[in-house]
C-alpha cells in the first residue's frame, strides 16, 4: 500500500513560478515510478509527466514540456513538480499517483496509476 500527499499548490500570477511536492509513505518508494496529473473543472484528468523508477527517465505532456519539471528525492519518499512560465490553461487540482507494483515502466494513462493522493489546487490569474 502506498499513500500520497501533496503540497505547495496555490495562487500565483500568469508567467509565475510553483513547485509542488508529493511525499510516499513506504519503503520502496525509489522503485516505483511516479506520476502528476491534474484535472481541470468540467474536464478529463489529463497527463503532466512521470519519473521511471530509479528516476532515469522522465516524460511529459507537449503542453508542458520546457516549462514543467519533474523530479525526485529517493530519499525523502517525495516527488516534485516545478512548475514555470504558468499560464492561467494550467488552473487544475494537481495529482500525483503511483501504479500498483514496483518496476512499472512509466505511462501517460491514468489506469495504469493505483495510487494517488488527495490532490493540490492550483490557480494562475491572467
Amino acid at each position: 500500500q502506498v499513500q500520497l500527499v501533496e503540497s505547495g499548490g496555490g495562487l500565483v500570477q500568469a508567467g509565475g513560478s510553483l513547485r509542488l511536492a508529493c511525499a510516499a509513505s513506504g519503503r520502496a518508494f525509489s522503485s516505483y515510478t511516479m506520476g502528476w496529473f491534474r484535472q481541470a473543472p468540467g474536464k478529463e484528468r489529463e497527463f503532466v509527466a512521470f519519473s521511471n523508477w530509479g528516476g532515469g527517465r522522465t516524460y511529459y505532456a507537449d503542453s508542458v514540456k520546457g516549462r514543467f519539471t519533474i523530479s525526485r528525492d529517493n530519499a525523502k519518499n517525495t516527488v516534485y513538480l516545478q512548475m514555470n512560465t504558468l499560464k492561467p490553461e494550467d488552473t487544475a487540482v494537481y495529482y500525483c499517483a503511483a501504479p500498483g507494483k514496483q518496476y512499472a515502466s512509466g505511462s501517460y494513462s491514468a489506469q495504469e496509476y493505483a495510487y494517488w493522493g488527495q490532490g493540490t489546487q492550483v490557480t494562475v490569474s491572467s
